[in-house]
């Protein structure tokens, strides 16, 4: 049974193929973070090892090595790869040697089942030398191997390395699709799962780690709540947060992009709640408080603030000085303005 929730169409595709017998040697999954791609990999590596008559039967010897990542034919390659003892923790990305060790696994047939499964996830962080290592395996693929590339974007894979590959993208989980899951399937109340729901943007995966993890709902809601108390700061302390997230952009750089999507998030709140759209905003559990803010702020301030949230974005992906950039977009965010007092 597939685990991947919210995804048919890809499901239905390598149904197909599998009954065809038209696996492809190499796939490209792309989407946002938590949507389902690790884990349609990983079941997918299950059905090609599965040792049942309907794979993936999630049982089975083979299902269950797959899921605890104990297999001895099934690898996953990223930024946090256990064979690299001698690497930092924080890695920028996928180096040369852990592509050389995947060949070097390719090469020799599978040991314990059927295929040879290698899970590169995070292929956006796949250095040059690693990609062009990557592309002659690509180019001259081994039998009984299959590759999976992950990626949240694919702008910085080279063409090469993609145009070898068979691209799937997986699209964000409707809203009503994923209350249900988490009710029924789940055990989650109603309130909470309409909440979770709403704030994973279509990615489960978060909603159904939230919906056991309470710190890391309380976490989002934390950083929420800071961005929100931030409208009303004046510069040196907008400038600090700036400084704040700086420091943490030179560190790990995904969290820093993750809570300006955040941003994003709460403006496009406050635009659809100007435009009388409050019915589709996301952060439903504090629609009160949004309303509010919307009130001292105009429509074109929210507007250019979203866009220039963006333009940060993609400086920050291009190496752009961190804290410039961050400064900068603290100056543009628009103050909002204090309720007359009426006699």
């Amino acid at each position: 049974m597939w685990r991947v929730i919210g995804q048919p169409r890809v499901i239905s595709l390598f149904q197909r193929s599998l009954e065809k017998g038209s696996l492809a040697h190499a796939y490209l999954f792309v989407g946002p973070p938590h949507v389902g791609k690790m884990t349609l990999a990983v079941n997918l590596a299950q059905v090609l090892n599965c040792q049942e008559n309907e794979p993936p039967c999630m049982e089975c010897d083979s299902c269950q090595k797959i899921a605890r990542a104990k297999h001895a034919d099934v690898q996953i390659i990223g930024l946090a790869d256990a064979s690299d003892k001698n690497e930092t923790k924080n890695k920028a990305e996928i180096g040369i040697e852990q592509i050389r060790r995947l060949q070097h696994s390719a090469s020799l047939p599978p040991f314990e089942g059927r295929y040879k499964v290698f899970i590169i996830d995070g292929a956006e962080y796949l250095s040059i030398e690693a990609a062009n290592c990557l592309l002659k395996t690509l180019e001259e693929p081994f039998e009984k191997v299959l590759f999976i590339l992950s990626a949240k974007n694919i702008g910085s894979i080279p063409d090469t390395v993609i145009s070898r590959c068979q691209k799937l993208e997986l699209m964000p989980v409707s809203a009503n699709e994923i209350e249900k899951e988490l009710i029924n399937n789940r055990g989650i109340g109603e309130q909470k799962a309409r909440i979770l729901s709403k704030l994973c943007r279509g990615c489960i995966g978060w909603a159904i780690s939230a919906s056991v993890d309470d710190e890391l709902l309380e976490h989002y809601c934390k950083d929420r709540g800071e961005m929100l108390d931030i409208i009303s700061y004046n510069y040196e302390e907008r400038f600090e947060y700036a400084a704040r997230l700086a420091r943490q952009f030179s560190k790990k750089r995904e969290i820093t992009l993750e809570v300006l999507n955040l941003w994003i998030d709460l403006w496009r709140d406050l635009l659809l709640i100007k435009t009388g759209l409050t019915g589709i905003i996301i952060n439903i559990d504090i629609a009160e408080k949004l309303n509010q803010i919307a009130g001292g702020i105009s429509l074109l301030d929210i507007r250019r603030f979203i866009k220039k949230t963006q333009e940060a974005m993609q400086n920050l992906r291009r190496n752009a000085n961190p804290r410039l950039v961050l400064e900068v977009l603290m100056l543009d965010m628009p103050e909002r303005k204090k309720e007359r007092i009426r006699s």
